[in-house]
């Protein structure tokens, strides 16, 4: 019904005081005015019109819209007259409206035909007799073309909303264009239908054909859906007029099919963990097949409906709609529980469904979750992860003392293992720089402040000995093979590359010897010898980096230890046990002696030596 102000009279009883056009409200209320008393029903809430610009179209006055309380035939015999007034826009009084032969009345409606753009305001239409009056308006939009929103640029312009028409799979159905009626009245019946599909005018195959002005489709497919537009034309006082309307069709599965409710969620076995003094939330899923009646989803506690219950104001429901397969909807209930309590878990909670064909229920089972300490859980693992960064930087900055410090603890000393003399030989080459770097520096700290046993060939070889004999000898005598690299080391000929060669066969025969690479001064890849070069990825390399090394604390110091034998420190001192003093005593001596620089290679001859390798 339209909106009526609270003064108002009731419809029903308001038309026998218009009838009867002296009544004593009416007289009570018009005693002092000459006017009649006029009741104004406002705007209609049935919402405005829209006409296309250009095309013809009508306003029905909202007072008929219920045959039961207004009919225009009794109101006629009585007396009323019907009038109709317009208030353009942006002005505020009120212009009788003045037929023409474009603007008609035809009973309760007004025509337009055409529709112009300056058509558009307030348009009222009122009851009277002498006495009283009852008037109600409505709102009139013209729109121009390029004002209508198409989904696709090939369909016409429409103003009024789709009609909604469903045909099911597999069936047939016929559509007829809405208000053809009333065309045929305005004509005298001569109205011609012109429709449209898809951008596709009256272009149908044998499954859809136009018989006179309805479209026949005789069996029903999936792409038959959709918005169809329907034209019509007709000729009035020698004017060319039309409108043009649309229907959105649905494609729906055949009554043959089970229509009956079925719950989807929560399953026959599944259980819902809900949470103590927390909200829970359970869903419930149900698919309705399409009926062309109504369907009902609802939850009910202790078998009683939510607005039953003592405590429903703890209990709301929402629902929404999944999906729409065909108007078969698959609905979502949730029923939210605020402030969940152990006992709740004693009540039953269900699910229940309906529609015209049949009802089914199911009973949601509750589970209580187990509650984890999340602040202790948390705090634990980000004292973990902390502590795990802490060891992971402890460890990149420190790796080598931690190395040096478990070998000291857990690593086992090869003297008593392997039986050999030496700890390390030493390999450099012979010139005053590098010698110098390897006895007063290299040797001096092994010897004096890590306590290795070194064997240096120039120092401990004994005169007239054969050089090749006697160098194999000291390097399989010997845990380390250490080789000072430089670019003077090991060219063609020299007592280094046979020291070399001895290292580098003893660790590919499987002897105990390891060989280690010292970088004394750098060295381009090319000058490397050959022995080197294939050697290289398998061994270790220790750069000297000039003053940066000469503490003992230094990273050179610390990663030579790492590859030399296990000793054990005590007071800044290697502490041997048995022999192990006279032996370092024997070293010290002949340490002094390279000091003097009594040293001489009188036999070593570098031609010998190259054909000893050979």
């Amino acid at each position: 019904m339209s909106p009526r102000p609270p003064s108002s009279p009731p419809p029903l009883l308001l038309l026998p005081l218009l009838l009867l056009g002296g009544t004593k409200l009416a007289v009570s209320q018009s005693r002092d005015s000459s006017e009649p008393m006029c009741y104004d029903w406002g705007e209609s809430s049935e919402g405005g019109v829209s006409i296309l610009e250009g095309e013809a179209g009508w306003l029905s006055c909202p007072l008929f819209s219920h045959p039961s309380v207004y009919n225009y035939t009794s109101t006629q015999n009585a007396g009323l007259n019907l009038v109709w007034y317009r208030l353009p826009e942006g002005h505020d009084v009120e212009q009788p409206i003045q037929c023409s032969l474009r603007v008609t009345r035809d009973r309760e409606r007004l025509w337009l035909q055409p529709a112009f753009a300056n058509d558009s305001g307030h348009y009222i239409c009122m009851l009277s007799n002498q006495t009283s009056c009852i008037k109600i308006s409505m709102r009139l939009k013209v729109l121009r073309p390029d004002e209508v929103s198409r989904s696709e640029s090939c369909h016409p312009p429409v103003a009024v909303a789709p009609t909604q028409r469903i045909i099911p799979f597999q069936t047939g159905g016929q559509l007829d264009c809405p208000d053809l009626q009333e065309a045929r009245k305005m004509a005298g019946g001569d109205a011609t239908v012109t429709w449209s599909h898809r951008c596709n005018r009256s272009s149908f195959y044998s499954q859809r054909q136009q018989k006179g002005p309805s479209l026949q489709i005789h069996v029903m497919q999936g792409p038959y859906k959709g918005l169809y537009f329907c034209t019509v034309s007709y000729e009035r006082a020698g004017q060319k007029l039309q409108f043009t309307r649309s229907i959105n069709l649905s494609a729906v599965f055949p009554d043959f099919l089970p229509k009956l409710p079925s719950i989807l969620h929560p399953g026959k076995d599944q259980i819902t963990t809900v949470k103590r003094n927390s909200d829970a939330r359970l869903v419930c899923t149900a698919l309705f097949p399409y009926l062309n009646s109504s369907w009902d989803i609802w939850w009910t506690v202790d078998g009683k409906r939510l607005d039953k219950l003592s405590d429903k104001h703890r209990f709301s429901r929402t629902t929404s709609t999944l999906k729409n397969d065909h108007e078969d909807l698959t609905v979502q209930s949730v029923l939210l529980v605020q402030y969940f309590q152990s006992q709740d878990l004693r009540r039953e909670f269900n699910c229940s469904v309906r529609n015209a064909r049949g009802f089914e229920t199911r009973r949601a089972q509750l589970e209580e979750e187990v509650s984890l300490p999340s602040l202790e859980l948390g705090c634990g693992l980000g004292a973990t992860l902390l502590l795990m960064l802490l060891l992971f930087f402890l460890y990149h900055v420190f790796w080598l003392e931690l190395l040096l410090l478990y070998r000291s603890w857990f690593g086992t000393d090869e003297r008593h293992t392997d039986h050999k003399e030496y700890d390390v030989y030493i390999s450099y080459a012979r010139n005053s720089e590098e010698e110098h770097f390897v006895l007063f520096t290299l040797r001096s700290v092994l010897e004096n402040e890590l306590g290795f046993s070194v064997c240096i060939f120039d120092r401990d070889s004994l005169p007239g000995g054969t050089i090749t004999d006697e160098t194999l000898s000291f390097v399989a005598r010997s845990r380390r093979l250490l080789v000072v690299v430089s670019p003077g080391y090991a060219s063609r000929g020299s007592q280094a590359l046979l020291e070399l060669q001895a290292g580098i066969d003893g660790m590919a025969l499987g002897g105990h010897l390891r060989v280690i690479l010292v970088q004394y001064k750098p060295v381009q890849r090319h000058g490397w010898v050959r022995e080197l070069r294939r050697a290289r990825v398998a061994l270790v390399l220790v750069r000297w980096q000039g003053d940066k090394s000469r503490e003992l604390s230094s990273r050179f110091w610390k990663r030579l230890r790492v590859e030399l034998p296990v000793r054990r420190v005590s007071s800044g001192r290697e502490v041997e046990e048995g022999g192990g003093g006279k032996e370092m005593r024997l070293h010290s001596q002949n340490s002094t002696n390279s000091q003097t620089g009594l040293i001489s290679n009188t036999v070593k001859d570098p031609q010998t030596v190259l054909k000893s390798v050979a």
